[in-house]
């Protein structure tokens, strides 16, 4: 009863808008299926994850994946079409309804309408098994990173941004993860105002950075430090909010697309900075993934409560506490 009425008030899951096409249940981490007589010889394994988390998260999870099909041989088809995530559109995005190819290049050759006529096929499950890492920039994924590319007039729009802006500055780069990580059980826990403005300051005056590069979907503190750091901020002009709503609310066309296209927009510049500052995040492996050189400086605010319930509470009761009583430090 207590459970159902927590869910009615704090329902967090993030939903498709769009439903699964695919009539399909894994009952195991992996099933076998043949749809056809095409490619007899051939063995496909067909990603899927539906509904999916962040962009980041299903990222690690499609990595993962693609490790055991290289190790086994296998074919990889990414399906986010008929297994539809929470950045899915109902109308197609450059020409496709499978929301992995509104921002990265297929896998393989093998189109979705091929591999189901054809005779062997494994299907994965939604669950990230115990064996995944969410450490992607470990070594053993560098034989398979060369099949996350990102689209190309993608690519131009952020390399646009960045010789214009990234050109002969020194960069400091800053990913602060907040709205949903300061409710979110056993989660790392976001930076304070006054933390998060004592670390800039400190960075800037031992490395005295010409530019502050700001990734976050957070409001509150994207307009803090604007307006501290002025024209020594930039940005981009993406979705921000004060409470978790990104999924709950489709405030413009495309919204769900924008969602994901923004992410990977920062978290590429970011990896461009000259120092990244982050809290522990999937996005935060990526950047350190594609640039395995950038300098770093993690923020350790610890992990929130454990309880779901008290999680949604518990940053913000640090946050007015002063140190002496078990609130945040000042300085981290």
């Amino acid at each position: 009863m207590l459970n159902n009425i927590y869910k009615y008030f704090y329902d967090d899951i993030a939903k498709p808008i769009k439903q699964e096409k695919k009539n399909i249940t894994i009952e195991y981490n992996l099933d076998f299926f043949s749809f056809g007589k095409l490619n007899k010889n051939k063995y496909f394994y067909v990603i899927k994850r539906s509904p999916g988390a962040g962009m980041f998260s299903n990222l690690t999870f499609v990595m993962n994946h693609l490790l055991i099909a290289h190790n086994h041989n296998l074919i990889p088809v990414i399906d986010m079409e008929n297994f539809p995530t929470i950045y899915n559109e109902k109308k197609k995005i450059d020409g496709t309804y499978n929301s992995w190819e509104y921002f990265f290049n297929p896998v393989s050759k093998y189109t979705l309408d091929e591999v189901y006529k054809s005779k062997n096929v494994f299907i994965t499950s939604n669950r990230f098994l115990q064996i995944f890492t969410h450490n992607i920039y470990d070594q053993k994924f560098k034989q398979i990173r060369n099949k996350i590319n990102i689209k190309n007039n993608l690519l131009k729009k952020i390399n646009y941004f960045k010789n214009k802006h990234f050109k002969n500055k020194k960069v400091l780069g800053i990913h602060y993860r907040g709205t949903s990580y300061k409710t979110s059980a056993n989660h790392p826990m976001p930076p304070t105002k006054i933390q998060m403005k004592n670390l800039i300051d400190e960075e800037l005056k031992n490395k005295q950075y010409n530019k502050i590069f700001l990734a976050t979907e957070d409001l509150e503190i994207f307009n803090f430090l604007r307006s501290i750091y002025k024209q020594k901020l930039i940005f981009l002009n993406n979705f921000r909010s004060k409470h978790d709503n990104a999924f709950k609310i489709y405030p413009r066309k495309n919204h769900r697309y924008l969602l994901g296209k923004e992410i990977i927009f920062e978290s590429i510049l970011l990896s461009h900075s000259n120092k990244f500052i982050f809290v522990q995040t999937n996005v935060s492996n990526f950047v350190r993934m594609i640039n395995t050189k950038i300098k770093t400086r993690s923020i350790d605010n610890g992990l929130n409560s454990k309880n779901e319930y008290f999680a949604k509470y518990y940053w913000f009761i640090k946050n007015l506490l002063p140190e002496t009583l078990g609130g945040f430090k000042k300085n981290i």
